[in-house]
């Protein structure tokens, strides 16, 4: 039987505000042998006393945490991320539970970096946040409050990754085939400039067509190859409309 290496994961940490949830984090990152954080524009300081308190013997985590100042940046090096939320949408997609994600990790090959994303203590993560990320997960409570403590959902999940066990190895790409986020956010940088050259817009909801896009090709997962066929083809169908006014309106 395998098992996720831990190693492999990165906690990222969408603007927490409570210096003693990042404390709690380390803790919990501790128990369960992941090793690397990442805060993305925190507004609150992560050497504060709470932060260190909480944090008790996983006090050097905080000196080896890293900053971004936002979540691409902090995805960018990732092949694989899942964006923990509770809250369901349209253009959010379907979200898997919790215990489903490990299964997902058999299917990426060996040295792959995976992210597992938390949002803010009092909203979450964004809808834009959820999409860039390739996957996301609930972790499903009952009762009228459903929301788990920030620190107490990275509990859960880092719990559920640690179940990871697999009785049959299955057969992944190479790693030099799985793209990272950043190569991904590159073909879709592309892409956007095409929606906007060809006017394929929605001007009273402007986020829609390249959100419902960029869920589209993240649930596609392209490898390498299929991603630079891509990118190919956008950029021909780009130089093709140079010039071209887009749909008119009205």
């Amino acid at each position: 039987m395998t098992m996720f290496d831990p190693s492999r994961l990165v906690v990222v940490l969408v603007e927490p505000q409570q210096p003693g949830n990042i404390g709690a984090v380390c803790r919990a990152m501790a128990n369960f042998g992941a090793t690397e954080l990442r805060l993305v524009n925190p507004s609150c300081d992560h050497f504060h006393p709470e932060a260190v308190k909480f944090a008790v013997s996983a006090k050097p985590m905080l000196g080896e945490a890293q900053l971004y100042d936002d979540l691409p940046s902090a995805l960018a090096d990732l092949h694989f991320s899942v964006a923990m939320t509770r809250r369901t949408g349209r253009l959010r997609g379907d979200l898997d539970r919790i215990d489903q994600i490990p299964s997902r990790f058999d299917q990426l090959p060996e040295g792959s970096r995976v992210g597992l994303v938390f949002g803010r203590e009092d909203r979450g993560l964004s809808t834009d946040e959820v999409i860039q990320c390739s996957h996301a997960a609930t972790i499903e409570t009952t009762g009228e409050n459903g929301s788990l403590n920030l620190a107490q959902a990275v509990v859960v999940a880092l719990y559920e990754m640690s179940r990871n066990r697999s009785s049959l190895p299955m057969e992944s790409s190479a790693l030099d085939e799985i793209p990272t986020h950043q190569q991904v956010e590159s073909l879709f940088a592309e892409v956007e400039k095409l929606v906007d050259l060809v006017g394929y817009t929605n001007p009273s909801r402007p986020e829609v067509v390249p959100q419902t896009l960029r869920r589209l090709l993240s649930a596609a997962q392209p490898d390498v190859r299929e991603l630079n066929m891509l990118r190919g083809l956008i950029e021909q169908l780009s130089q093709s409309a140079q010039g071209w006014p887009g749909k008119r309106r009205g």
